[in-house]
């Protein structure tokens, strides 16, 4: 089964119906190759989307993905105790394009003029909700940086679509969780389930090899 990078933006439109993942740096000038203005072609914004140059068609996603590393943020949300021990370990169940479910982690691109810290707010909003209460801190670092690659092998990590370089969080929520989006559930686990081989049977793209790195990372990995 090909295993990807989960991208948790399907429809690229948040609640109002505007595009909501943008990727920038790609075809910075719009318009300027000889297209029309949001025709969707390459180098120019699809209709609805010329307001914001950073936005990508999906044909030009496509083509940078062919040709560029896709930058990411992936996140494990944890609870924890009154002395900042991880208690559970938040897994979230997916449906696949083809249908079948598969556990993965928090995780999405980051936009064009983006802070990583706000990326990875957005990201966890999305999939666990508004009510969810990451804990950041002002300047996240990433306790390790996962590379995925489209041929199996090259790494711990597979992306049948792309190359994409991940910055894996640890972030303790407060608040309930109540998945959006793509997201199906939040399973919340003990680090010992987490880290187990089971769950890493059910995870996508070796990530089961991502959760035991932040475990390992906050000293929850016995």
């Amino acid at each position: 089964m090909p295993v990807r990078t989960p991208d948790p933006d399907p429809n690229e439109n948040d609640d109002e119906g505007t595009p909501r993942d943008p990727l920038g740096g790609i075809g910075a000038s719009f318009g300027s190759s000889g297209h029309p203005l949001g025709d969707g072609s390459f180098g120019s914004p699809t209709p609805g989307s010329a307001s914001n140059p950073g936005w990508l068609s999906d044909i030009e996603l496509a083509e940078a993905r062919r040709r560029l590393p896709m930058l990411y943020v992936e996140a494990l949300p944890v609870r924890t105790d009154g002395l900042g021990t991880v208690t559970q370990v938040g897994i979230l169940l997916r449906a696949t394009p083809v249908g079948e479910m598969t556990r993965t982690l928090v995780s999405g691109r980051i936009r064009y003029g983006e802070t990583i810290r706000d990326a990875l707010f957005r990201h966890l909003e999305n999939d666990l909700g508004p009510m969810a209460f990451p804990l950041l801190p002002p300047q996240p670092l990433p306790f390790t940086v996962a590379e995925y690659f489209p041929i199996p092998g090259v790494s711990a990590f597979h992306d049948d679509r792309q190359h994409a370089v991940s910055l894996a969080f640890v972030v303790p929520v407060t608040g309930t969780c109540e998945p959006r989006q793509d997201a199906l559930e939040v399973t919340w686990l003990t680090p010992e389930e987490a880290a187990s081989d089971a769950l890493s049977a059910e995870m996508e793209g070796g990530r089961g090899t991502l959760i035991r790195l932040a475990l390992a990372s906050v000293g929850a990995l016995r």
